[in-house]
């Protein structure tokens, strides 16, 4: 069982796409696992073959757990345990309080083709997922199915309107009076999903608090250079193919995480761990509420198209409950603008074991000085949070004017 999460502890096996015996390639998604963030895809890392499943759907099991034995090409046969092999330690049946959601055996396929929030809703709404048609590729089906399903039978099931039959004078005068009654407060229905993920964010967000010794840099970004550049790049372009400004910033952290390769991290075991890829947490709100920052791999490799690609993706996969185990854990520092709402100024909270989080607020045409010039410009407030424990203020003000000195050379992103 992979950490998929700072404060992650265990998590629930849902579904196991392969058997013993079944070749794996590097990149196959082989189970799905719930957190109190969602349901995340499993992914293999090499060539091989699925020797002997361990946990079965419903466990609930604790981060390092044992969930399947695994044998690479070319490695030697272990021999198999015993057929009656207890259940991982600390395991949990899951299944005996949630019937809905776990399966009694092993699957030897899907009989339906549905994501793993699509299959969640699901089971919270009493929905038979074999009587939805889905919209999804290949006919999958999909959250915007179950809501449309979950839609569709509450309104079949609303109770017939009854005639109203108007008193006579008088009825009406011989009838006490009949006090109004208090109008119902309105209570938003919150999921146990989104209880869930409050809990697990709050959790993380504490300990960030209580442990990582925070300092915050603030700076003011000329944004005219990028946003003229932007908007010649875009007129060639279709509409379909054109670049939004979040990704010039994406890029622009990362080349600046190339010349201040501390703030790209972790600080584990009472040490910080500087690392070579960069994964940037790209921080996404959920439509039922919360937040997820999986990683951009290699954001400092990738072109400013193939970004947009995966940015793209990575919204539609995290908003369709498909995210890998990798993109969760995989992040080296969080990026989050708040630009869209508003937000002039971000000052973030690290997101524990990374070292650093940059904030990005919205871009406003403000006064500015040059060469003794006074004129308007486009100003992107631009924040960094850093840990004092991995590095310190002059660190990051290196890192905040090389982030202003990238942004300044857009076409060269």
């Amino acid at each position: 069982m992979p950490s998929l999460g700072a404060d992650m502890r265990a998590a629930t096996l849902v579904e196991w796409y392969v058997q013993p015996g079944s070749h794996v390639k590097h990149g196959d998604v082989v189970a799905d696992v719930e957190t109190d963030k969602g349901v995340i895809e499993i992914e293999i890392f090499e060539d091989g073959e699925i020797e002997q499943i361990l946990v079965q759907p419903g466990q609930r099991v604790p981060v390092g757990t044992v969930l399947a034995t695994f044998r690479g090409e070319g490695a030697a046969v272990m021999p198999a345990p015993p057929p009656s092999a207890a259940p991982a330690p600390g395991a949990v049946q899951v299944a005996e309080q949630q019937p809905v959601r776990a399966a009694p055996t092993l699957p030897t396929g899907k009989a339906v083709r549905a994501s793993p929030l699509a299959r969640r809703l699901a089971a919270e709404h009493g929905i038979d997922l074999n009587l939805v048609q889905g919209t999804g590729p290949h006919g999958a089906i999909e959250r915007a199915d179950i809501e449309r399903a979950a839609a569709a039978r509450k309104a079949a099931e609303s109770p017939p309107v009854t005639p109203v039959v108007e008193p006579t004078p008088a009825e009406a005068a011989a009838a006490p009076p009949v006090a109004p009654a208090p109008p119902a407060a309105e209570k938003p229905a919150v999921t146990e999903f989104q209880e869930g993920m409050r809990r697990a964010i709050a959790a993380a967000m504490a300990r960030s608090n209580r442990e990582i010794p925070h300092y915050y840099l603030e700076t003011r970004i000329d944004m005219s250079h990028a946003l003229r550049w932007l908007e010649g790049e875009n007129a060639r372009r279709s509409v379909a193919q054109r670049l939004l400004p979040v990704v010039l910033l994406i890029k622009a952290v990362a080349r600046a995480l190339g010349d201040v390769p501390e703030l790209n991290g972790y600080w584990i075991d009472d040490r910080h761990q500087p690392q070579e890829g960069i994964h940037i947490g790209f921080a996404i709100s959920l439509r039922q509420g919360g937040l997820i920052a999986p990683a951009l791999h290699h954001a400092d490799l990738k072109s400013l198209d193939e970004l947009m690609e995966a940015m793209r993706d990575l919204i539609t996969r995290v908003r369709a409950g498909r995210l890998r185990g990798s993109e969760m854990s995989d992040a080296t520092i969080t990026l989050t603008s708040l630009g869209d709402m508003g937000v002039e100024t971000v000052y973030g909270v690290i997101y524990p074991p990374q070292v650093a989080l940059v904030g990005f607020g919205k871009i406003r045409e403000q006064p500015w000085v040059e060469n003794g010039m006074l004129g308007i410009r486009p100003v992107l407030t631009a924040t960094l949070a850093g840990d004092h424990r991995a590095t310190d203020g002059h660190r990051g003000a290196r890192f905040l004017d090389a982030l202003n000195h990238y942004l300044q050379e857009a076409d060269q992103l």
